[in-house]
């Protein structure tokens, strides 16, 4: 009897001992993927070869545009510059050229201009610019944050309809421009920048309009993704944390006194790698990093098949 008792005890001793290391190993790789180990294990996937040879990039001018613009170049991909002032244009065309073996296009479009005559004229030359090329990556970056905090009632209303036209119109219609081309191709990749605004906050008083135009992003995002991954398109979301640029009002960032800082970007707990951009003002340029995505900054609890979540492929390192 003692013996089948001590047996008894020995074998559930034995359960629980492999339970526990079970739930220990899980704990361990979720903390090993929360720190990036595999990020540094993983090699950098060649965007070229797996979405195209071309890229297009709204808002490339300066902060973050400018900083994934110059970072497609060096990954060998040729790049569209969207943007509204034609000398800081020809500048990052000039600097892309100079610095690495690929070509650019420029196209002048004030995208708070976006639906009206002038705007449809700038949407005819895009697609004209893209027609026949294999454009693989399409980065919707172009945004408006100004003005500073205010009451809805006192927002002006041009400001606020050119807010509406630039995050939410624009991104819609370049993204419409682009899509047909992927979809032809059977591969693709549209990487919409979104706001921290929409996912680590319940709400964003006083830039009410700002972080509504911005869960619409996220939204498109989601759906997108599901509409378009059986064309074999992968759609991303990148919620950015508060970034010193020319797009947000400089009242947020008055207590930035380093010229150097690092804008992290996050989306749903399934994700994997997302970019860390390391941005120097003083040379007016960044490099883009990439870290893993810790789960406590989203509210998101869709699966990766929901959220429009890029899979980790499409990470450049």
């Amino acid at each position: 009897m003692d013996i089948a008792a001590d047996d008894l005890r020995q074998r559930c001793f034995l359960s629980l001992a492999v339970l526990g290391a079970l739930y220990l190993a899980a704990v361990t790789l979720r903390l090993l993927d929360c720190l990036g180990l595999p990020s540094l294990l993983r090699r950098p996937t060649n965007l070229r070869r797996r979405y195209g040879a071309w890229a297009v990039v709204t808002g490339p001018t300066s902060g973050i545009g400018r900083s994934m613009a110059l970072e497609l170049a060096r990954r060998g991909l040729s790049v569209v510059l969207i943007g509204r002032d034609p000398d800081r244009l020809c500048d990052i065309s000039d600097a892309i050229t100079r610095n690495h073996a690929v070509q650019t296009k420029t196209v002048v479009f004030d995208l708070s201009l976006v639906s009206t005559t002038q705007g449809d004229e700038a949407m005819r030359r895009l697609r004209e610019a893209v027609e026949g090329l294999d454009v693989g990556v399409l980065v919707n970056n172009a945004g408006v944050a100004k003005p500073c905090a205010v009451y809805l009632h006192e927002f002006d209303v041009e400001a606020w309809m050119r807010m509406v036209r630039v995050n939410l119109w624009a991104l819609t219609e370049v993204a419409a421009a682009v899509l047909p081309g992927m979809a032809a191709r059977g591969r693709g990749a549209v990487v919409n920048i979104g706001s921290g605004s929409t996912e680590a906050i319940p709400s964003f008083p006083l830039y009410t309009v700002y972080a509504a135009t911005k869960r619409y992003v996220a939204q498109f995002s989601r759906s997108l993704y599901v509409e378009y991954r059986s064309k074999g398109i992968d759609v991303q979301c990148q919620g950015k944390d508060l970034a010193h640029t020319t797009v947000v009002p400089n009242c947020l960032c008055t207590s930035h006194k380093s010229k150097r800082f690092i804008a992290c970007t996050y989306s749903s707990p399934t994700s994997r790698l997302v970019p860390c951009l390391e941005f120097d003002q003083s040379e007016a340029t960044g490099r883009l990093k990439f870290v893993q995505s810790h789960p406590m900054f989203s509210q998101d609890s869709y699966s990766s098949l929901e959220t429009g979540v890029v899979p980790p492929s499409l990470s450049l390192g």
